[in-house]
């Protein structure tokens, strides 16, 4: 819960000197659900099957970084080695994406795994149907739960069902009828009234990683242009946007990082305050004026109006509407097209946007690689299109670094320089809003801001 590293299937650790070798001792009394043990072999299996190209396993692989193999050392002794240092191996090999599965099962399921899966913890896969329900049930032998959690042994619950709402409006309701005890990212209108009665009880979970941003495309004019980056900055509201569509439930976003991200430099908070005369000088030290009194400023002929590509999720077309009658008081106008997530991927690689949102959720800055790296200009997730040689070089020593201290300070400076040089517009900081009933006790969310851990839960 405090962001440090603790055992859990692996009872110690070891990184070496030049943090290319992660060397795990493994716990000797645990096994998986089909009675295979846990041992190194298991764990050599799984992380050498995620880079298999034939797995496909793209989030995975991603995670593991330089991988370049790993090795039994003995039964109970795993030695990963990396082709470079890598400083968020450890955050990866946290998290459910590395989890370790029977190599048994795995082998013997292959293709069909995913409706047979096997792991090691408290409760045990009892059945998935696809866009229906996954069952669980509690795993008898589980007796090797982290320190962070309140009790050994079983866990309480017998049997967990996660069942899915695809529309949001079926959240609440089904909350209200008794039909589920728990659910997760319930629209902020429903939280706020759900807040309020005590059948339920509000948690609200901080996500780490991005907020919710428009990244800004530098490459196409007009906003190749900082001055005219830094006024849409300035002249943004995120108060305003926050009160009116999250209901107050997430805090303001003014860097490229949320505030509960490792790493998060809090003096990004005092460049760009919510300053619509500032964003009108500068409009005009840019050459941009209303000539021709309908509101809306032009140059050389040519009003200021920007490509805005929204997608139809995450309460996006609302934000749009409020940043476009925002902006349209600073004579900018925003033409807004709502696009398929498919579509707005395509869209944006083409660079045919001059704003378009995003949020990636991580627990490690290293994320900003992803959305900053000019790499990632052409097909990747840098929407805002920086090709900045100092800035790829600040991203590509961030994960060299050992020292928590020095690699902090790499941080700040790729933070201070991506607003600095006015890349993105951040919004808000992504918060999860779950609601339980008020009979379920014990219920918490891991680091990563979107899992529940279930464990310690009981039901009166």
């Amino acid at each position: 819960p405090d962001g440090q590293f603790v055992p859990g299937l692996a009872e110690s650790w070891e990184v070496s000197h030049d943090g290319t070798v992660y060397t795990f001792t493994l716990r000797q009394d645990v096994q998986f659900h089909d009675g295979t043990d846990l041992d190194a072999a298991a764990v050599c299996y799984n992380l050498e099957r995620i880079v298999d190209p034939a797995t496909k396993s793209a989030k995975a692989i991603g995670l593991l970084g330089p991988f370049e193999g790993c090795r039994a050392v003995d039964e109970h002794t795993a030695e990963v080695s990396l082709a470079s240092p890598y400083a968020p191996f450890m955050s990866a090999a946290s998290q459910v994406y590395l989890a370790i599965a029977s190599p048994t099962a795995l082998a013997q399921w292959g293709d069909e795994y995913q409706f047979h899966q096997v792991g090691t913890g408290p409760f045990k896969f009892e059945e998935y149907v696809p866009k229906d329900h996954l069952t669980l049930v509690r795993n008898e032998d589980y007796d090797w739960a982290p320190s962070f959690f309140e009790h050994q042994g079983p866990a309480h619950l017998q049997e967990i069902e996660f069942r899915f709402y695809g529309d949001p409006a079926t959240r609440a309701p089904a909350l209200e009828s008794g039909e589920v005890d728990v659910m997760g990212e319930i629209p902020p209108v429903d939280a706020a009234r759900l807040d309020s009665d005590e059948r339920f009880i509000l948690l609200a979970v901080p996500v780490p990683g991005e907020p919710l941003q428009m990244h800004v495309n530098t490459a196409k004019p007009p906003t190749d242009d900082l001055r005219l980056r830094q006024a849409l900055l300035m002249a943004m509201d995120r108060q305003a946007i926050i009160d009116a569509v999250f209901m107050g439930y997430s805090p303001p976003a003014f860097g490229p990082l949320n505030r509960v991200t490792w790493g998060y430099d809090p003096s990004v908070e005092g460049l760009y305050s919510f300053d619509s005369e500032q964003a009108e000088r500068l409009l005009e030290e840019a050459g941009w004026r209303d000539t021709d009194g309908d509101g809306i400023r032009d140059k050389d002929g040519q009003p200021l109006t920007l490509e805005t590509i929204l997608m139809g999720w995450g309460y996006l077309p609302e934000v749009g509407q409020m940043l476009q009658e925002q902006y349209r008081q600073v004579g900018v106008q925003l033409d807004v097209q709502i696009l398929a997530y498919p579509a707005a991927v395509q869209a944006a690689a083409e660079g045919q946007h001059h704003l378009i949102p995003f949020t990636l959720s991580s627990s490690d800055p290293d994320i900003l690689r992803s959305s900053y790296h000019s790499r990632h200009a052409e097909g990747g997730f840098n929407w805002s299109k920086v090709r900045d040689a100092e800035l790829d070089a600040l991203l590509e020593a961030g994960v060299l670094l050992s020292d928590e201290q020095a690699r902090a300070q790499i941080y700040a400076e790729i933070q201070q320089r991506i607003m600095q040089s006015a890349y993105v517009l951040p919004i808000r900081d992504y918060v999860n809003l779950n609601i339980a009933s008020s009979r379920v006790q014990g219920l918490r969310y891991d680091a990563q801001g979107w899992f529940p851990w279930l464990y310690d839960v009981k039901v009166e």
